[in-house]
């Protein structure tokens, strides 16, 4: 479906003549196509239920089994090694690892139903950070490339600058925190994780990210209290050192362009293009009071900050929420794999039992929580998911490998429907009996969360107008 101007016509085989002529109509008196499609994202964000957007990526793919789908009646091999506790959801049978999130269960909705068939981390990463699937590297890999979909929130970026006199200018719309995904994993080669970037849609609508180190090879600040040295929250790529001054940096700036000019000589005008918008952005965030408060932690009480956790994904939580709060429209918060396995529990499901449940039961249940008390729930859409399941039967060890045929994802405020259960799923948590969601609808519900129709298309770099879903739907039964 083409919207244009607001007014959704169908294209191809269902056009009409009437359409037809206004189209050429529309030709004849110099409104081209992309200036149509211009035109229609200049109204973005129109009744929106909610400002903002909490992504919480639980990478790695956390098993169905052990979270909010157990089956305590399945056989030996399957039902795992887990048991069901009483939560304020009729129905919901949930971890005993996840005593918090019991606890508020009637704050966020579960959808059991999740589904695609990219049974591979960057593929599945991809399709749930985008909407659409991810085409292999010519020669395979795991890592970004310019060809990718634009991220759900590189599209709100790049719709946000079609906002008249935007209150939030000085906060990037698009934020990822606390790395980018892949940087803190264990390889020979530097890994970026496809699926958050701009990819085709040009650098200018990157997301603005962080940058956490860890202390050494073996370190995992996922599963360890962090200092407040470390919690730095650096802007990757533009780390602002303390003998920086804002004189300095103009004057940083001034040899930049003095570079840019003889760059221009050499380079395509449209990536030259983006890249003087990428780093006039970059400049004006580092120089940002809203900005380096936004990630301030230190300003936050210190029981909060116990209720959220002092490790990596707790405080990063709590900046998200702090960014939203400095009107940020799109926050990503990575709970990454640091080991090589994490979330990706092919071996035990001991690190799920005494790191990667408690933490996320820990940060998703104080967030939902702390949005409430602020008022600022009703505004903010949180979802919390992987990028994939894992297989019913396990080995002896209670490992479990991928089946990214069914896995859950916990979706919360914008109106969702506190304590519901969406989509069911069959006896061993293998299949969805009904309602299956697949990333496109995830991704067509995001978006209409945001008042943005899944309608729309944006132009890519060729200047062709581009669905920014294709073929999903909102799952209007999450709303009330």
């Amino acid at each position: 479906m083409l919207n244009v101007l607001g007014y959704p016509s169908r294209v191809c085989d269902t056009i009409t003549r009437r359409q037809l002529l206004q189209a050429g109509g529309a030709g004849l008196l110099g409104l081209s196509v992309p200036k149509l499609l211009q035109a229609e994202a200049a109204l973005p964000f129109q009744n929106p239920r909610a400002k903002s957007v909490i992504f919480l990526f639980c990478f790695g793919g956390p098993s169905q089994l052990e979270t909010f789908d157990m089956k305590p009646n399945a056989p030996d091999d399957i039902r795992g090694p887990f048991k069901p506790i009483s939560c304020r959801t009729p129905g919901l049978l949930i971890s005993e690892h996840l005593p918090r999130c019991a606890a508020v269960s009637d704050k966020f909705a579960v959808i059991k139903t999740m589904t695609h068939d990219f049974n591979d981390h960057s593929g599945g990463g991809h399709y749930i950070q985008t909407g659409h699937r991810w085409q292999v590297p010519i020669g395979g890999g795991f890592n970004v490339t310019p060809n990718d979909w634009p991220s759900m929130g590189s599209v709100v970026k790049n719709l946000s600058q079609h906002v008249p006199n935007d209150a939030n200018r000085e906060m990037s719309p698009y934020v990822v925190v606390p790395n980018f995904l892949g940087r803190l994993q264990e390889y020979r080669v530097q890994l970026r994780r496809p699926g958050e970037t701009a990819g085709w849609l040009g650098r200018a609508y990157d997301p603005l990210n962080t940058r956490i180190d860890k202390r050494d090879a073996k370190d995992n600040p996922y599963w360890r209290d962090c200092s407040d040295d470390e919690l730095n929250y650096q802007i990757q790529g533009l780390e602002f050192r303390a003998d920086v001054t804002l004189d300095r940096l103009d004057r940083r700036k001034s040899l930049l362009k003095q570079l840019d000019d003889q760059r221009r000589l050499a380079e395509d005008y449209h990536s030259v293009q983006a890249f003087d918008k990428f780093r006039q952005q970059a400049l004006e965030l580092v120089t940002s009071d809203r900005t380096r408060n936004a990630f301030n932690i230190r300003n936050e009480p210190d029981k909060l900050r116990d209720q959220y956790g002092r490790n990596l994904f707790g405080q990063s939580t709590l900046v998200a929420r702090r960014l939203v709060e400095a009107g940020a429209r799109f926050v990503t918060v990575h709970y990454d794999c640091v080991d090589g396995y994490s979330w990706d529990s092919h071996q035990h499901s001991d690190d799920v039992a005494k790191h990667l449940l408690p933490g996320l039961d820990q940060a998703l249940s104080t967030l939902l929580v702390d949005l409430d008390d602020r008022g600022l729930l009703d505004e903010t859409l949180v979802v919390a998911m992987g990028e994939m399941g894992r297989t019913p039967k396990a080995n002896k060890t209670w490992g479990r490998n991928h089946w990214s045929t069914l896995f859950p994802a916990v979706v919360a405020g914008a109106g969702i429907h506190g304590g519901l259960i969406y989509g069911e799923t069959d006896k061993d948590a293998a299949y969805a009996v009904s309602n299956p969601v697949s990333p496109e609808d995830l991704a067509a519900t995001i978006y209409h969360a945001l008042g943005i129709d899944p309608d729309t298309r944006i132009l890519d770099m060729q200047r062709r107008p581009i669905p920014i879903v294709d073929g999903g739907r909102p799952v209007l039964e999450l709303f009330g």
